[in-house]
């Protein structure tokens, strides 16, 4: 996968690791499901999934805004269905899609999604709906606050 010489201090998994990193960014769109099947065959399972979740969070940020995103989830679903985190962080990404476009979302998703979406979308979104939500059921402090924060904020410039 890569044409790098091996440094030999590094650990195998970490070769590996970059050599998924450096392929998943350049892998095209028709090959994506066989190399994400093939680097989630690799003997280290936590190092093999932190590679294509990083895929995951690059891709769904490049298509965020696409029409191509809904095909592209849909087929990602069956590449990562032995997977469970894999499949719950592309399920938030579609969660986050659909406040950040606007488009229909459930409170509850967004009250029992995870840490990661719940900071990531008071961090980066600025939608009253999801912020008023997060601002009363956040899973963490941190998150209560900076929803009420920028909710505050806001209402103050409006």
């Amino acid at each position: 996968m890569s044409n790098q010489v091996p440094d030999r201090d590094e650990p195998p998994e970490h070769l590996r690791f970059a050599a998924y990193l450096q392929a998943l960014a350049q892998v095209r769109y028709q090959e994506e499901r066989s190399l994400m099947t093939e680097v989630l065959t690799d003997p280290d399972p936590a190092m093999a999934q932190s590679a294509v979740v990083r895929h995951l969070d690059r891709r769904a940020t490049d298509l965020l805004k696409s029409p191509e995103y809904a095909t592209w989830a849909q087929a990602m679903v069956k590449v990562l269905e032995p997977h469970p985190f894999l499949v719950q962080r592309l399920h938030e990404w579609s969660l986050f899609r659909a406040v950040a476009l606007a488009q229909p979302w459930l409170p509850g998703a967004l009250t029992d999604s995870s840490d990661w979406l719940q900071r990531k979308i008071v961090e980066s979104l600025d939608t009253s709906d999801a912020l008023a939500v997060l601002a009363e059921t956040g899973r963490t402090r941190r998150v209560r606050n900076t929803a009420r924060t920028t909710l505050t904020t806001r209402s103050k410039r409006a």
